[in-house]
């Protein structure tokens, strides 16, 4: 059945706001973007969760990777339209979750300018911060940085919910 404008509009929030407070509560971008993705379209899997747990702050809290939300909403993504082991041998299988993928990343950059973690803090907060060294977590905190990441994870959730309910209605022939 085709969902209507109102229920999709509910679960793009939904995603958005779950993502948002978790991220603002829990951190771990990748982490938190999944977890709002998951709750909004009402999905269990603790080992696509616990897979993202080491990519936040762009990959290891390093800030040289790509957005930790951004690689979880490909996670998700991939989780639900990627390629399975038993067609590991068929290089095209994939093409689908590629194209959704680069959906999403084209999306998030025409948003934040970047994919890359440090550009994205500069972008919102003029400057980069280290994570590892206690006194740059201070500034970060100083700079709102939980409350800019939290804005950015909520925005990558949105973003995947609408490209994976985009695809499971063209699926169905519905739009």
């Amino acid at each position: 059945m085709k969902e209507s404008k109102n229920s999709w509009d509910a679960i793009l929030q939904k995603a958005f706001e779950s993502a948002r407070k978790y991220e603002m509560k829990c951190t771990g971008c990748a982490q938190t973007t999944i977890a709002g993705i998951f709750d909004a379209l009402d999905i269990e899997n603790d080992d696509v969760f616990r897979s993202a747990s080491g990519l936040a702050d762009g990959l290891g809290l390093t800030g040289d990777g790509s957005c930790g939300a951004l690689v979880g909403g490909a996670m998700a993504i991939s989780y639900l339209f990627g390629r399975e082991k038993k067609d590991f041998p068929d290089m095209f299988k994939p093409m689908r979750s590629y194209m959704m993928v680069k959906k999403l990343h084209d999306r998030f950059v025409e948003q934040y300018g970047s994919c890359r973690c440090y550009d994205i803090q500069k972008h919102l907060m003029g400057r980069t911060f280290n994570l590892y060294d206690p006194s740059e977590l201070e500034k970060a905190a100083e700079a709102k940085m939980y409350a800019h990441c939290s804005k950015v994870a909520g925005t990558a959730a949105r973003l995947a919910a609408e490209i994976i309910l985009y695809e499971r209605n063209r699926q169905k022939g519905e739009k």
